[in-house]
């Protein structure tokens, strides 16, 4: 990163410190309704070279027609804002069906022969957000051993965000699509929010590393553009260790990948939801530590580029001639980029895939500098 650019991001986080919570929402940048935008003939065809387009006997449309639901509450009675779907007696039996084929191409390629033993215990929707998904719940009857997956309208912003996480993160991701179905494996993990009010606290736990990771985190959305990273939208996967516990921080919605137009939304550092987690940060970080953690995250993003170059330069040549975003967005971002980085190239980013490009195009630049 240019030098301008790391001290930037440490002045924020000590400008954030001495902010007010309620100055740190910015709810009113983000548009509430996401336009949603289809997957397009090139997208298409990228999808189905990486295998990532295959015919299942369920859509959400079909899903869609459920003719009552019950409120999914947790454990303490809360209202989860997920219902529970309730299908006509003659459809239950084919909806089930489809849906554990669907589950079988996730997770063994499509051989139903191994999963005979398992129940769709319940469907759920979603009422909030953008997508509305649908919340599969699939019970092994032997052991009572249960796993999730989702099933969501196909958006072209979506499947961006999906494969730029499994191309760009340290995790993998495993999803497909059909028509206008998109099919996502559960992310595992403790919510954002739920691990900052019950577990951030934890005497066990290692606070700097906690701080690092959100450090590196932070830049990982930063980088590729992944936007509204509110503490509800990522997860903490916590692993033990032979000495202390590794914490890493997962996104689980892609919504908004390279869609608004405000630099900040693109920095979870800026959401008043996770103000804890910048408080943590700057009470255990010095400057000089989280502009280490950001060039060793830049450096690990810049090797996953370069180790998946041919898949990624696809994408990414797919994505600069799509359309995800709207022309003021695209505007407003490269001159806010231009003006953070002092790189003059964003401004002439006629679509968020040429954005997406510049920005990584500055971090393999780096790395190409240090050999």
């Amino acid at each position: 990163m240019h030098e301008k650019g790391r001290r930037g991001i440490c002045i924020i986080l000590l400008y954030l410190l001495c902010m007010n919570a309620n100055e740190l929402n910015i709810d009113d940048t983000i548009s509430k309704k996401k336009k949603m935008f289809p997957i397009g003939e090139e997208l298409w065809k990228y999808l189905t070279e990486y295998s990532r387009d295959i015919t299942i006997p369920i859509t959400y449309q079909d899903l869609r027609h459920f003719n009552g639901s019950v409120a999914v509450r947790d454990k303490k009675g809360k209202d989860t804002l997920w219902e529970s779907a309730l299908y006509p007696d003659s459809e239950v039996q084919h909806i089930h069906d489809g849906l554990k084929t669907i589950y079988a191409i996730l997770k063994t390629g499509g051989d139903v022969s191994v999963h005979t033993h398992l129940v769709v215990e319940r469907i759920d929707y979603c009422t909030f957000g953008n997508s509305n998904p649908f919340r599969i719940k699939i019970v092994n009857n032997l052991n009572d051993n249960y796993d999730y997956f989702y099933v969501k309208q196909g958006d072209a912003s979506r499947v961006y965000g999906l494969e730029l996480e499994h191309i760009l993160s340290p995790s993998r991701i495993n999803y497909f699509t059909f028509q206008n179905t998109l099919v996502e494996e559960h992310i595992a993990g403790i919510p954002g929010d739920q691990f900052m009010l019950n577990y951030l606290h934890n005497s066990e736990f290692n606070k700097v590393r906690i701080a690092k990771e959100f450090v590196k985190f932070n830049e990982r959305c930063f980088v590729r553009l992944l936007g509204d990273m509110r503490s509800y939208n990522y997860v903490f996967d916590i692993t033990p260790d032979f000495e202390e516990v590794q914490f890493r921080l997962r996104a689980i919605d892609f919504d908004q990948q390279s869609y608004e137009g405000k630099r900040t939304i693109y920095l979870p550092q800026f959401f008043k939801e996770n103000l804890p987690l910048v408080q943590l940060t700057l009470d255990l970080l010095t400057p000089a530590t989280i502009r280490q953690y950001q060039k060793e995250e830049r450096t690990l993003i810049a090797r996953r580029s370069l180790s998946s170059a041919y898949r990624l330069n696809q994408l990414v040549e797919v994505m600069s001639k799509d359309t995800i975003s709207l022309p003021n967005k695209v505007t407003q971002l490269g001159e806010e980029l231009a003006k953070f980085y002092d790189h003059a190239a964003f401004l002439t980013c006629q679509s968020m895939g040429e954005l997406l490009r510049c920005s990584l195009n500055l971090i393999e630049q780096e790395i190409q500098r240090k050999k």
